[in-house]
């Protein structure tokens, strides 16, 4: 029984694989604020995953939810993390007060950036190699959500280039 309980798993694909894996718990909240998230206070737990090594950095940005999205200083918070372990890594960021933000991700594999490193946003909308040359910014609808008065979970699965494509890792 249980082997046959492992094979529609297998049979699932990377996206749903991927969207299981986000919603999987990770070990415990990581960070500087990670004891913000553990009670439960005003906060956005990204629980990142997907990643292509186990090392690194992971820069995780807060930002209001309005057309200032990706602009170069408007992130409201940014919490920076070593990459030491594999899996899913929940990143702990403060928020400033209830309301919509936004996500951006970015794991940097070495000390400088390269085509090695990863990305992705909240929502986890699909991303291309020509919308990331154009510097197209992801629809806001698409990344936003919402925190009350507790923590928010927010899934993120990072995308790298792979080929001549940026998708996930399967």
């Amino acid at each position: 029984m249980l082997k046959s309980a492992r094979v529609p798993l297998l049979a699932m694909g990377a996206a749903t694989a991927a969207a299981l894996a986000a919603a999987a718990p990770a070990q415990s909240a990581v960070g500087p604020h990670a004891k913000l998230c553990e009670a439960g206070k005003p906060a956005v737990l990204a629980r990142v995953s997907g990643f292509k090594v186990p090392r690194g950095t992971l820069s995780v940005k807060l930002y209001a939810s309005n057309s200032r999205f990706l602009e170069k200083g408007a992130f409201l918070r940014k919490v920076e993390v070593p990459v030491t372990r594999a899996g899913a890594i929940d990143v702990c960021v403060p928020v400033p007060s209830s309301g919509r933000y936004a996500l951006s991700v970015r794991h940097e594999v070495g000390a400088e950036k390269s085509r090695s490193d990863g990305g992705g946003f909240s929502g986890n909308p699909k991303l291309s190699l020509f919308d990331a040359i154009l510097k197209r910014k992801p629809n806001l609808d698409t990344v936003s959500f919402t925190v009350n008065g507790s923590t928010r979970v927010v899934p993120v699965v990072l995308y790298y280039l792979q080929g001549g494509s940026l998708r996930p890792v399967a």
